[in-house]
Order: C-alpha cells, then sequence, then structure tokens
C-alpha cells in the first residue's frame, strides 16, 4: 500500500519554507518545470508565451500575494533560498490552474489568445452538515489533477509561531491546498475556468491564509476580499456546523450558505453554476461538461443515504463510475488523492493515489498529537 508522505514544519514563515525546501527540493525543482511548461503550452492557456513572459506576469502576482499575505510570501522565500528557484516559480507551482487564468486574460504586449483546447476537470467536494452525520458534519474531496503530479502529494502539518497549527493536504513547493486547523475551521476547493483572470493572489495563499483564522467569518473574508488571480470554488466548515460554499471568479462570486440546523449536503464539480459566475466562466468542451455534471450527480446520489460516515465518505470517492478519476488521453487526469475531514473532532482521513486503489490513513489536527495513528 502507498502511503502518504507527512512533512512537519514549525517556527517563523522563513523557517518553515526552508524546511519544507530543503526536505523536498529536488521534487520541488522537477514539479515546477513540468509546470512552467505548461504554462507556456497554448493547448492549455490559449496563449504562446515564452518563459520569459510567464515570469513577468507571475512577478506581478508576486506584488499582490506579498499585500495579501506577506507572512506566506516570506515562507515562500524560505523554500526559494532552501531549492535554488524563484519566488515567481514558486508562486506558479503554488497556484499553477489560477495562474492559467491569468495567461489566459492578461494581454502582455499584444500577444493573440485563442481558446485552450486542453482543460483539467479537478475534484468533487462536498460539506456534509450536522444533521445529516449523526450530529458531527465532513468537510471533503478528491484533489484530481494531471497524474504526473500525483508523486508529489504530501501531507504538510506546520505548527507557525502564534497561530493555529493546521493539516493539509498539498504537493510538495505548495504552501497548502485542502486543510483542516486546530480552531477547527475546514477548507478545499474545485477549479473553475475563468475568463476573467488578472494579476492578483492564486488560491493555495487564500487557503493559508483562511487556515490561519481562529472563526468562519474571518476566514470567509479571506475569499471575499482577496483579490482574486483566477477561479475557483472553495468550500468552508467548522467545528459548528457552519458551512460555506463560494463560487468565486476573479470578478464576480455567488455566496451559498450552510447552518447547523440544514439536512442536505453541497456537493460541488468543475462547472458554474449561477448566472453571475457563469458570465465570465471560460465554456468548457461537451465532454469536460458532461464529466463534471455526472460527478456532481453521483455526488448527491451517494450523500442522499443517511447517516452519512467516514465509511460512506470513503467508498464515495472510490466510486469509478465518475468520481474516482483514472487517466485518460490527452489530459490523463486522475484523483491523485483525497481528504475528509471532520472539524468538529479534528480528524482527518487522507489516501494518496486513486482511492479506489489505495487505503485512507487516519490523522488528527490536535497539536498533541504529531503523528499518524
Amino acid at each position: 500500500m502507498a502511503s502518504l508522505r507527512v512533512l512537519e514544519v514549525a517556527g517563523t514563515p522563513y523557517e518553515m519554507g526552508y524546511a519544507h525546501g530543503l526536505a523536498y527540493r529536488d521534487d520541488i525543482r522537477a514539479f515546477t518545470e513540468s509546470r512552467m511548461a505548461l504554462c507556456s503550452d497554448p493547448n492549455w492557456t490559449g496563449r504562446d508565451l515564452n518563459r520569459d513572459d510567464i515570469v513577468a506576469l507571475a512577478e506581478a502576482c508576486l506584488a499582490e500575494h506579498e499585500a495579501y499575505a506577506p507572512e506566506l510570501v516570506e515562507e515562500m522565500r524560505g523554500t526559494a533560498v532552501a531549492t535554488g528557484l524563484s519566488l515567481a516559480e514558486l508562486v506558479v507551482v503554488n497556484g499553477f490552474t489560477d495562474f492559467i487564468d491569468v495567461v489566459y486574460n492578461v494581454d502582455n504586449s499584444g500577444f493573440s489568445r485563442n481558446g485552450t483546447k486542453l482543460v483539467s476537470d479537478n475534484c468533487t467536494a462536498f460539506i456534509v452538515p450536522d444533521k445529516a452525520a449523526n450530529g458531527q458534519g465532513f468537510y471533503g474531496q478528491t484533489w484530481d489533477m494531471n497524474a504526473d503530479a500525483t508523486p508529489y502529494v504530501i501531507l504538510l502539518r506546520v505548527r507557525p509561531n502564534d497561530l493555529p497549527s493546521a493539516l493539509m493536504f498539498t504537493i510538495t513547493g505548495c504552501v497548502g491546498m485542502i486543510g483542516m486547523n486546530d480552531a477547527g475551521i475546514a477548507i478545499g476547493i474545485n477549479n473553475l475556468m475563468g475568463s476573467d483572470g488578472q494579476v492578483g493572489v492564486t488560491w493555495p495563499f487564500v487557503v493559508r491564509k483562511a487556515l490561519a483564522q481562529t472563526n468562519i467569518e474571518d476566514a470567509l473574508d479571506c475569499i471575499l476580499n482577496a483579490k482574486l488571480a483566477g477561479a475557483h470554488n472553495y468550500l468552508l466548515f467548522d467545528k459548528n456546523g457552519r458551512g460555506y460554499n463560494v463560487e468565486a471568479m476573479s470578478t464576480a462570486y455567488h455566496l451559498t450558505e450552510l447552518g447547523p440546523e440544514d439536512i442536505e449536503s453541497i456537493v460541488h464539480t468543475n462547472h458554474c453554476l449561477y448566472p453571475n459566475t457563469l458570465s465570465v466562466s471560460r465554456p468548457r468542451p461537451g465532454d469536460s461538461q458532461m464529466t463534471s455534471e455526472n460527478r456532481l450527480s453521483d455526488g448527491y446520489k451517494h450523500l442522499s443515504n443517511l447517516p452519512v460516515t467516514p465509511e460512506s465518505l470513503m467508498e464515495m470517492t472510490r466510486d469509478t463510475n465518475a468520481i474516482c478519476v483514472a487517466p485518460k488521453p490527452p489530459m490523463f487526469v486522475e484523483s491523485c488523492g483525497a481528504a475528509i475531514m471532520r472539524p468538529a473532532t479534528g480528524d482527518l482521513w487522507a489516501v494518496w493515489g486513486q482511492p479506489a486503489y489505495n487505503e485512507y490513513e487516519h490523522f488528527t489536527v490536535a497539536p498533541e498529537l504529531a503523528m499518524a495513528d
């Protein structure tokens, strides 16, 4: 059985980033190079840009990251020193799917723009309210990406000075993708395709800033008040049974609230569901739209069987009819892993690789418990 690699870092932002970079230097350098190459591929971005063009856009975004969360830029700086990479390159590897929206929409020096031929269907996510889960609800999702990302999946535990500790499903070199903190806040994402990408903040910074908060309202503000580089759907859920789903484009958003008295779960995949967000989304090819719709439908079918348990959610992520994705040409997207979190108890279950073929492992966000059970 393939197990998740677990990295624990603590201290100042720079110290945590440096430790991360030192632990996975070769992985981070290799993954960064592959993502930089995809940013120059017009099939992905609709633009024919060279590496210097990509770096210039990433450097422009870096200034927005510094304004939004300087402590996370300092953490990234530690990783840059440990790996020999630039901060601009790390902006790309952290927020690749948002950065694609930036490359698509931000016209630098009159470059021509065409429709993107390749799109990535990324993630099936869900919030299960307390009333549907014996009084203690869940947040969970698959993380779907090009299969070449799977080897870089890790579990990252951060213990920053004077901020909540957090446990995150992520990839080497990335400050965080899906996670839960010891204040009882969980957050995750789905990728969306925006036509309104702008020089701004990429989604992993939003996730990490939200996990630095101690209440869900402040975590929500981290999403709503960010100058977002690209389009993602964000899902928040806390230990008190409160949740939010935010279709967040660069210039528009739609907010759905879930409360302790609600019984129906929220499922989200990779297409916008509301008129204002649809108006600034890029059209998805027909097969991609169908895949996203099928995963949405299957997710709701699974979650209609009450009560929902960790085991039933694990089985949901193993559904090979739609939700557990196997790589196929031309995109070779797969479910690179999955995570299920219960904020009320601090429990997190995560799996490396396709859930249908690997076993979940149990972890806890509790600061006194540093290792997996």
